[in-house]
């Protein structure tokens, strides 16, 4: 009787390890105690690096047998994708605000059922995006509707394409990123224990997406800003845009983005009820990437297989939370304001992650009652709360989007830099007294990130130097308000017909979380409408 084999098995890779098809099967049949000619079919499930005690291996985990399936991971539309999109109704049913990951997985999920559906978005699509993007990097000028966080695939399409969240327990997330790889995106995506497609990438991949969903039915409006709603009643009717053209719906699902503050104003116009939630604040630290390499590599930095290397950090400040947010190794700061009075950083990386710099947010957690205590109220306060540091931000850069900065050895020893390391934000920097601007609120930001950096600097030896420098203002890690709806039918309570969704509502927090959400409330009105 032959030996039953186990589903899958786990290996470990030095770095000078041959990791070919050829010398992965021989080491899975060593693994079992098998002949390579008596291995079944194997399929790589993930890979990840080991750094830990010093030695940096990778760490393998492949399927055998049954459990690796057909194709033996290869990007077909067989095995990827799931259920693909079929010809859809009437694209009229479904009205959806935004094409960012919750948007356009929400239309794809409509469309595997059949339902059509309008995608509004009031950006633009990606190619002419990007020449507003540079507008932004090398002008100083902001497009309120389209820049780093409006247009064609949502704030993540030129802001880095990380797809690790998690978020498992929302939904399928093979199924997003299946959805991802059909449609362009590299093939170690499936693999890689943190997938990444890069902002050099991933503007092809959502420009595939949407030719696909075109090409069944579903329908693009691009430059059609939603500025408010057709009601009847209690239920929603449709949309209106600006410039006062109707668009009826049966069903409008808001997917409008984490920044897409007037969307939420002018929901707060229309009586509908919103709630205050918590989100963070701070501002990006930026070092040099071989320093980063060497703290976590350590003598095996530089070798040729290692990526850029990358970190992830919290600790606990009198009971707030601080922490390294949407780290890009190898990547730059961009400018992501979305007003023309306010300066906003974030950051992205390539999909080779090869820049000089590495770049982290590093933001303290702030719940709805430190905005109230700062004089900031209502459920909107939390808005009103970035919007004064981004504006402050902006006058003490002195215009342009020049971003007030600081040495992080200056900031920890409570002074403005004299001089200021070479950055990856194109706009520029200016030495500022960076604490002052973010106490200004009347929160204990600064304090608090002081404390942290200390701590993070016991675990990563080096991350304190002066070689490494704090950029502000991190003010959109994520939507400081939520827009209520039935936990189960994911309808609004007080809008029949209004399905809120995604970042800007309050229920994601980045490309894969938010395209489950956009999945789990495509499901919900197919169920609605009957399919």
């Amino acid at each position: 009787m032959a030996r039953k084999l186990p589903s899958d098995v786990e290996l470990l890779l030095g770095l000078d390890d041959p990791d070919d098809d050829d010398a992965l099967r021989a080491r899975v049949a060593r693994a079992l105690g098998v002949g390579s000619g008596n291995l079944p079919p194997i399929r790589l499930l993930k890979r990840s690096l080991d750094a830990r005690r010093g030695r940096v291996r990778f760490r393998l985990t492949v399927a055998v047998g049954d459990s690796a399936g057909e194709g033996e991971g290869r990007a077909t539309d067989v095995v990827l994708g799931g259920r693909l999109p079929q010809t859809v109704d009437d694209p009229g049913r479904v009205a959806i605000v935004g094409a960012g990951p919750a948007g356009l997985w929400c239309a794809y999920e409509l469309a595997r059922a059949g339902i059509g559906s309008t995608i509004l978005e009031r950006g633009k699509p990606v190619r002419p995006r990007r020449r507003d993007l540079r507008g932004l990097t090398v002008e100083g000028h902001v497009d309120p509707d389209s820049n780093y966080c409006f247009g064609e695939g949502g704030a993540g399409t030129y802001s880095d394409g990380k797809l690790y969240t998690r978020s498992h327990k929302r939904g399928d997330v093979r199924d997003v990123i299946e959805v991802l790889a059909l449609h362009g995106a590299p093939e170690r995506v499936l693999t890689d224990a943190r997938p990444h497609i890069g902002s050099n990438r991933l503007p092809q991949v959502v420009t595939a997406l949407r030719e696909r969903l075109e090409a069944v039915g579903v329908r693009f409006r691009f430059e059609s800003r939603v500025s408010d709603l057709h009601v009847d009643g209690d239920r929603v009717r449709g949309v209106e845009l600006e410039g006062g053209e109707g668009v009826e719906a049966e069903a409008v699902v808001l997917a409008a983005g984490h920044s897409a503050r007037d969307v939420l104003e002018g929901l707060e116009r229309r009586g509908l009820p919103l709630e205050a939630k918590g989100f963070a604040l701070g501002v990006r630290i930026e070092h040099p990437q071989p320093l980063i390499n060497s703290i976590q590599y350590g003598r095996a930095a530089g070798h040729p297989r290692l990526p850029s290397a990358a970190y992830r950090l919290a600790h606990e400040v009198d009971g707030r939370g601080v922490f390294s947010f949407c780290m890009c190794p190898g990547g730059f700061i961009v400018p992501a304001a979305t007003e023309p009075d306010g300066v906003v950083v974030n950051g992205m990386s390539l999909s080779r992650r090869d820049s000089p710099h590495a770049n982290s947010g590093l933001v303290v957690a702030v719940s709805p009652e430190d905005v109230e205590a700062s004089g900031f109220t209502g459920p909107l306060g939390g808005i009103a709360l970035q919007r004064a540091l981004e504006r402050e931000a902006a006058r003490i850069g002195g215009g342009r989007l020049v971003a007030p900065a600081v040495r992080v050895t200056d900031f920890l020893a409570g002074r403005s830099s004299s001089t200021l390391p070479t950055s990856s934000y194109r706009p520029g920097l200016r030495s500022a007294d960076v604490a002052e601007l973010l106490n200004g609120s009347g929160l204990e930001i600064a304090g608090r990130i002081r404390e942290a950096l200390m701590r993070f600097d016991r675990r990563l030896k080096g991350y304190v130097t002066e070689e490494a420098v704090l950029v502000g203002v991190e003010s959109r890690t994520s939507s400081p308000v939520r827009v209520p709806r039935d936990a189960e039918g994911l309808e609004s309570p007080h809008l029949t017909g209004l399905y809120p969704c995604g970042e800007g509502a309050g229920y994601a927090g980045g490309i894969v979380s938010a395209a489950l959400d956009g999945v789990r409330v495509g499901r919900a009105v197919a169920a609605r409408l009957g399919r």
